[in-house]
């Protein structure tokens, strides 16, 4: 029984000289900061073949973040022009409230009673001519 474990041994001791050594995760992350770092990431054929795309998502992000300063801007005129509207409304309905009172009957009669004219007290007639068809 000897001779059987001696053998699996030898043949892992063969597989691992075969394979070469894997390297530590740390060690593969490590390299692959240093080449952004560096710059080396940028050369690489990968990237340079790509270029126009990595052109393209820049440009779509700067729409994206002048989108954003657009709508920014946007919301504030909206609301200044809202509250140039509120202001108006209210000069209109305080200037409708002020003719209504000017021109109430009582007032009218009021203003005109120094001027010679006074308030009728016979109703209004209505005069009516009937056609012949």
């Amino acid at each position: 029984m000897n001779e059987y474990i001696q053998k699996e041994e030898a043949a892992e001791q063969e597989k691992a000289k075969k394979q070469p050594a894997k390297k530590s995760g740390k060690k593969l992350k490590a390299n692959a900061f240093v080449q952004i770092l560096n710059g080396d990431y940028l050369a690489k054929e990968f990237v340079v073949n790509n270029l126009p795309f990595v052109f393209f998502l820049l440009f779509l992000m700067l729409m994206l973040i002048g989108k954003g300063y657009y709508a920014k801007n946007l919301v504030k005129e909206i609301d200044t022009a809202q509250k140039q509207l509120d202001a108006t409304s209210a000069e209109f309905v305080e200037a409708k409230a002020k003719l209504e009172e000017e021109t109430r009957r009582s007032e009218l009669v009021e203003q005109l009673g120094p001027r010679g004219l006074k308030e009728t007290t016979n109703p209004a007639k209505v005069i009516r001519i009937k056609q012949k068809d």
